[in-house]
């Protein structure tokens, strides 16, 4: 486990070997690669259903070398679960023959034994890259990475501060923030960093559920509750009891039902539908919701009482647009994730690039500039990540979403100063209804001026008919 801001993505191998060389593992833990030794199918089995892994690289003990076309009994298993997973043949040979067989056997690469390091270093490079791409915060656990927050700008790392020092405690908290800013991965720091990290993290996801399914979703239902219902089935309450409950996207949680949430929030316990005996629970929920929560209150579409229960501490997660420091550790982190999937190696970031996506407003967040960076990948080609291969991608970026200033801009640069102040006088003569005095006070001109000014547009507009 790990938790600092120079932290990078944690790869972790399994080696398929009774025998597993001692240079092998020691070439791996010195580029700061989890190695983990499975000794028979069993074990590897195991291992396989318990989390994932980057690359396996597979002894020929465990596997038949030398059946070109026809994967044997592991490779077969391995790929049949995890079909673009990276395995790689460890084996006795060392010929250009034995590393044939084993690419058309199914297997990603070849390794002959004893290991040769620089060979082996070449197959880290392709399948296990490490660029740096620092995080404020992240917590990986046996094979599993809990959440991993991605980079170096103060607007980021303030939120993943409160988050840390709101952990501890049980009150109840609210993430707000757009779509695909990261709201689930503060949540995940909360749970994982207080008090309640060995017991459940449960996920409801509000906006995926009906109302009739909300309510057997939260508390459960008893054998024959409704047509349907053929056993007792705990609910996201019951079975998170002890641990936390994530309420994502709570905003889109139906008005009827926010009065029933509200009463469970408040005396933790539940009733299961269909069902009489009161059930205690002890929750710490925490909600997020990609939507103004408060004008939804004031709208009458969300209830004050439960937005007060659930708001005991509100985050913000601030919009990539305003965090354009954190662009090029982001891409970089999601270069390491995805590039062995385009079994591509990348070694610069084109500068071009870089500077389309810093101008670029990302109304998809974080989310969007990874289906980004996966685009690029896979349709691209050399060294060097760039738009370059992917024109249409590009002309997206560059015609994408502006904020406000920026088309107020365009639009009063391709004005003439007359022209600017006309449209000044009109438009706000329609923000007033009318009225000549409050527009006047408005563009701080006398009422006298707007007269004349309307009789000179008036006049105008009939030459204008005339011709």
């Amino acid at each position: 486990m790990r938790d600092n801001r120079q932290d990078n993505v944690i790869h972790i191998v399994l080696v398929m070997d009774d025998k597993p060389e001692r240079a092998l593992l020691e070439c791996l833990a010195e580029r700061g690669i989890s190695a983990t030794v499975a000794k028979n199918k069993k074990s590897a089995r195991k291992l396989l259903d318990q989390g994932k892994f980057n690359v396996i690289f597979v002894s020929s003990s465990f596997e038949w070398l030398c059946q070109a076309k026809q994967p044997g009994p592991v490779l077969s298993d391995i790929t049949c679960d995890h079909p673009e997973m990276p395995v790689v043949m460890l084996g006795e040979e060392d010929s250009a023959h034995a590393g044939t067989c084993a690419i058309r056997a199914g297997f990603a690469d070849y390794l002959a034994k004893p290991v040769d390091k620089d060979v082996l270093v070449k197959i880290i490079n392709k399948y296990m890259p490490n660029h740096d791409a620092p995080a404020i915060a992240s917590m990986h656990h046996q094979f599993k990475t809990l959440y991993h927050i991605v980079g170096v700008g103060s607007e980021l790392a303030r939120t993943v501060e409160l988050a840390k020092k709101i952990a501890a405690t049980s009150t109840p908290v609210l993430i707000s923030g757009e779509s695909g800013t990261g709201k689930e991965l503060i949540a995940h720091l909360i749970h994982n960093q207080s008090k309640r990290v060995n017991g459940p993290y449960i996920r409801v996801n509000c906006a995926s559920l009906s109302e009739t399914l909300m309510e057997s979703e939260l508390f459960g239902h008893e054998k024959g509750a409704f047509t349907g219902a053929g056993g007792l089935r705990k609910g996201r309450f019951e079975r998170a009891h002890g641990g936390t409950l994530l309420l994502d996207e709570i905003t889109e949680t139906p008005s009827a039902f926010q009065s029933q949430l509200l009463r469970a929030l408040e005396e933790q316990d539940i009733e299961r539908v269909g069902g009489n005996e009161t059930i205690n629970v002890n929750v710490r929920v925490i909600s997020t919701t990609n939507r103004n929560i408060l004008s939804e209150v004031h709208k009458g579409n969300f209830r004050a009482d439960l937005y007060y229960r659930l708001a005991g501490i509100r985050l913000v997660v601030p919009p990539l647009k305003d965090r354009f420091e954190d662009i090029v550790p982001l891409v970089w982190h999601f270069v390491n994730q995805l590039s062995p999937e385009a079994n591509r190696s990348i070694e610069r970031l084109d500068p071009l690039m870089i500077d389309v996506f810093c101008k670029y407003n990302w109304p998809g967040n974080v989310r969007q500039l990874r289906n980004v960076v996966r685009t690029s990948l896979i349709l691209g080609s050399g060294p060097v990540l760039t738009l370059a291969d992917v024109s249409w991608l590009l002309d997206e970026l560059n015609v994408g979403p502006k904020n406000e200033s920026s088309k107020l801009s365009e639009f009063l640069g391709s004005m003439s100063l007359a022209e600017i102040e006309k449209h000044a006088i009109m438009a706000t003569l329609k923000q007033t209804d009318g009225n000549r005095l409050k527009a006047a006070k408005v563009l701080g001109i006398s009422d006298r001026t707007i007269r004349e000014k309307i009789k000179q547009y008036r006049k105008s507009d009939l030459l204008m008919t005339a011709r």
